[in-house]
């Protein structure tokens, strides 16, 4: 009996089936004769059970199957599962009568005709086995036995008496179950590789749809797999699959299960798997969903729910694959001589890392996750589980807090050496990656071109107490230590973190909390979590959100950044900063455009420099334009200012304002907050009106 596609254990009931039962019938008397006498021959220590282990039940019982949580994209797409065996059990009468015809003709051709065990099939097998050929003999119900109580029946024990206590159990299970339960049962639970148990995981992950709706050649590419699942990989050996999907269809033609005509159409199809199962490209995003939601009390992985994420499943697999191909053109750079992915020792992760987070800075949701260059080898998650230095990713927030303090965008700061006395006498001096000083720059200029003396000055002017409560503002948890160096990033953040506290930026002043879930579903359909947009308190004023967001533009189009526009037309609208960390350790960009703000990050999980000259502009900016290129993000919406903000021409090579003798070239707008306009374009309103009465 069955519920919802899970067999009920211990009820056998004889109803009619769409694919009959023939009789069972006994086995003829010369086999059976043979059988006996060589298990008289046996010693009775071996006739007996093995001794006692930790029970699944008993040995002859269907259990209830463990099934996996499904987890979607926000387009509906499966993106991946949460369970201890990926699995979703169906019912055998949901699926087109070939498919478990095509198991049966290749693994137990008298399944309908033995009980539990094939005599013939034996006699069959030890006749080969003398001849020196080899063969197996195994029913149906007895692997079914073996897969559901390997704690007591091991498959992979060749000894003679553990084939008698499968072939028992067997016997005993054909006594309580009908064959289309043990069928049914044995679909449900067979294991296709990739830890996809069942015809539905390996139909949904193979061929990306339902078991119920495959076609005869994709249900006997399925039954090639019990034999060898990374033998016969039709995603990854199309040839040996075909193969072997070609004899199991020529067995169903000789069993009589389909015509000649139906397996030659079969043959001819191709094997046409699913390209880059969502499920590989965003395992890492998983990770985080299951996490959070067993925090939340949610058991997912016990199985049963239905997952909804915010995740954008095409944005995912253009992250991935910008990363992927981006880490190995810096590996493939002159002077690279650090370990390549490509001949770095099997099993360690001990090359060039990555990350990408990507998110609706409008409501947090977590369009694109990827923790690393390659899950299976490492499935540690870099963007939510490491904490590194940020380097100038950092600046933003100092630029902000000093606009915040009125300071205007042309107003002039020194890029020039300093000695800061820190700890116990020691100086700390600050440098710039080219090793020189600009002298006098404005702050968009010192923004734009990453001058580090300048920030350091300004988180002493301003305090760094108050540059790093505005951090807090922002959303970063990590501790950010009072020293004049966090002001270009040497206290080590989460990058999810550090990549949401951006959102502040395209939302004019408020930051949101990343979301990954929007809701979570039980096997009934009802919604039993559900999470909403998280907003953070207003954390700057939009004028100087648009500020330093304006800043960041420069930053793009003329500054350490200019790499993105190799990929993004200039028409698209990117404000962003790159990052480099001291001895080239860290190379970091995050960026944002209308309606996207994403964070790209490089380095080794035991930092050490990357290469000589790395910085954030070559190394991770181009990965950012890359996936931006691939992706429908960022290709309408304009950037406007808040009304209230005072405009102004200037020279941008003297902060001055611009008048008949500045060059075109050198002419650009600025905005101010009002009051911190050049002195010349402010009104004294006590003299505007002690001049008298307005005509």
């Amino acid at each position: 009996m069955t519920r919802g596609g899970a067999v009920l254990a211990g009820h056998a009931p004889r109803t009619p089936s769409h694919f009959p039962e023939s009789r069972v019938s006994t086995p003829t008397m010369p086999c059976r004769r043979l059988l006996l006498s060589l298990l008289a021959a046996l010693p009775l220590w071996a006739q007996q059970p093995a001794a006692p282990r930790p029970s699944t039940g008993e040995v002859w019982q269907i259990p209830a199957l463990p099934q996996s949580s499904q987890v979607f994209a926000r387009d509906g797409s499966l993106i991946g599962e949460i369970g201890r065996e990926w699995r979703t059990s169906v019912a055998i009468r949901s699926l087109p009568r070939y498919l478990p015809q095509a198991f049966i003709a290749v693994e137990d051709q008298r399944f309908y005709q033995h009980d539990g065990v094939d005599l013939v099939g034996i006699a069959g097998a030890m006749k080969d086995n003398l001849l020196g050929g080899h063969r197996g003999a195994s029913t149906i119900t007895q692997q079914l036995v073996g897969n559901l109580h390997p704690d007591q029946i091991d498959r992979r024990d060749p000894s003679p008496f553990r084939k008698l206590r499968e072939q028992r159990a067997a016997r005993e299970m054909e006594r309580h179950y009908s064959k289309e339960q043990i069928l049914e049962a044995y679909l449900n639970t067979i294991l296709f590789g990739h830890n996809w148990y069942g015809v539905e995981a390996a139909a949904r992950h193979y061929f990306g749809k339902s078991a119920a709706h495959l076609t005869l050649a994709e249900a006997a590419s399925l039954a090639a797999l019990p034999k060898g699942p990374a033998i016969y990989d039709p995603a990854r050996h199309p040839d040996r699959n075909r193969n072997r999907r070609n004899t199991i269809l020529d067995l169903m033609v000789a069993q009589g299960f389909v015509s000649r005509e139906q397996a030659n159409a079969a043959k001819a199809q191709p094997i046409a798997t699913v390209a880059g199962d969502a499920s590989a490209s965003a395992p890492w995003f998983v990770d985080v969903v299951r996490t959070q939601l067993e925090r939340a009390g949610i058991p997912v992985s016990q199985g049963g729910y239905r997952v909804f994420t915010s995740l954008d499943a095409a944005l995912q697999r253009a992250a991935l694959v910008a990363l992927v191909e981006g880490t190995a053109a810096v590996e493939a750079r002159p002077g690279y001589r650090n370990p390549t992915y490509a001949n770095h020792p099997k099993g360690s992760t001990d090359y060039l890392q990555g990350m990408v987070v990507a998110i609706d800075p409008a409501s947090g949701d977590v369009r694109a996750l990827v923790g690393g260059r390659n899950y299976a080898e490492g499935p540690f998650n870099r963007a939510v589980n490491a904490v590194r230095q940020p380097g100038s990713a950092f600046k933003p927030i100092v630029y902000a807090r000093a606009i915040m303090d009125s300071m205007p965008a042309n107003a002039i700061v020194p890029d020039t050496s300093l000695e800061i006395p820190v700890d116990r006498g020691a100086l700390y001096r600050p440098r710039n990656a080219d090793g020189e000083f600009l002298g006098n720059i404005t702050l968009r200029e010192a923004m734009t071109r990453s001058r580090n003396p300048v920030a350091v000055q300004l988180w002493e002017r301003l305090t760094g107490d108050s540059v790093i409560a505005l951090a807090r503002r922002l959303g970063i948890r990590s501790y950010i230590a009072p020293w004049p160096s966090s002001a270009i990033g040497a206290s080590a953040v989460q990058p999810l973190d550090l990549v949401a506290a951006f959102t502040v930026f395209p939302n004019l002043g408020t930051a949101v909390e990343p979301r990954f879930v929007y809701r979570v579903d039980d096997a009934a359909g009802r919604t039993v979590y559900s999470q909403g947009v998280r907003t953070l308190p207003q954390a700057l004023p939009a004028d100087v959100a648009f500020i330093v967001r304006d800043f960041m533009r420069d930053v793009v189009d003329r500054g350490t950044a200019t790499a993105v526009r190799r990929y993004v037309p200039y028409s698209t609208p990117v404000a962003g900063k790159t990052g480099t960390t001291d001895d080239n350790t860290d190379a970091w960009f995050i960026g944002a455009t209308t309606d996207l703000v994403a964070g790209v990050w490089l380095g080794f999980d035991r930092p050490r420099p990357i290469m000589a000259g790395a910085a954030g502009g070559t190394l991770a900016a181009p990965i950012f334009g890359q996936m931006l290129a691939r992706s429908a993000y960022g290709r309408s919406g304009t950037w406007a200012p808040p009304p209230d903000l005072v405009t102004a021409e200037l020279d941008r090579q003297t902060g001055r304002l611009a008048d008949a003798g500045t060059p075109t070239e050198r002419r650009y707008l600025e905005y101010f907050l009002p009051g911190t306009e050049p002195g010349a374009l402010r009104v004294d309103v006590r003299r505007l009106f002690g001049w008298g009465p307005i005509p």
